[in-house]
């Protein structure tokens, strides 16, 4: 177990396997080093890169200091690069993607990045969300329903069928993600403005001038992997792929050949 202090104070819980160039790991919602696909990947790159996976502010080892603002989780990111000595490859998925570029477009010290299924509905091939679905999460959030944020995100967000939902419950899912569901408005916050069936506005990721590898699902509904070929197309060094068999919740044993072949060349 290791930290590092953002910018804010806000101390960032990491760890460290493998030895070679240094790798980034960015996990997407609900997420955290012992609760999602971040350690199984690391394991399946140590071989190559030194990885670095790292708990998202407000979930697992990592504070959560307030108020929180997108420009406080990149400057999680960069102590991180710091970490890793002072600029780094990376990989995301989801609203970490999201978060990459983000980070990419303002300056962080990324030199490659690959990324997986940034959740942006950039068409009108899905239905859109509710208008009120930002200041619900946050209401619910500051009431302190963890249940309800996750139900909401999850039939509203997501938009899994209510049966779903139930059997999630009733599997035992919900409980295990409500340590970090106050953080369900800093993905929110993240991707929102991506999620309104508008394609992108030119020049939102100015400095993101590094090799991308942006990858879809082969089985990921049509709008996903449109998305993904919009924001392949957004950037001036990308490439898009696409991985047969595979949605958003992607396989570490999947996803790792082509993380390996893109960072390694």
């Amino acid at each position: 177990m290791a930290f590092v202090t953002s910018k804010d104070g806000t101390r960032i819980g990491y760890s460290v396997v493998g030895s070679g160039p240094a790798l980034i790991l960015i996990d997407g919602a609900m997420c955290w080093r012992s609760s999602g696909p971040a350690t199984p990947l690391a394991e399946e790159l140590k071989d190559r890169f030194t990885v670095y996976t790292y708990d998202r502010r407000g979930r697992g080892e990592s504070g959560d200091t307030k108020p929180y603002a997108t420009a406080r989780e990149v400057e999680d990111l960069d102590a991180v690069i710091d970490a890793a000595g002072g600029s780094a490859m990376v990989y995301a998925i989801s609203s970490g993607a999201a978060l990459a570029l983000e980070a990419a477009g303002t300056g962080s010290r990324i030199t490659k990045m690959v990324l997986y299924e940034a959740p942006f509905i950039l068409d009108k091939s899905r239905p859109l969300g509710d208008a009120a679905y930002v200041s619900r999460m946050e209401e619910l959030v500051a009431r302190g329903d963890k249940a309800g944020a996750i139900k909401h995100f999850m039939r509203n967000g997501v938009q899994i069928p209510a049966f779903g939902v139930f059997m999630m419950q009733l599997m035992g899912v919900m409980k295990k993600m409500a340590p970090v569901a106050p953080t369900l408005p800093y993905d929110t916050a993240l991707t929102a403005p991506f999620q309104i069936g508008e394609p992108l506005p030119p020049g939102l990721w100015p400095k993101a001038t590094m090799p991308v590898l942006d990858i879809g699902g082969g089985k990921s509904d049509a709008w996903m992997q449109s998305a993904q070929v919009a924001i392949s197309k957004a950037l001036p060094n990308a490439t898009h792929k696409t991985l047969p068999g595979q949605n958003h919740m992607v396989a570490p044993a999947a996803i790792a050949p082509l993380i390996r072949e893109f960072l390694a060349a």
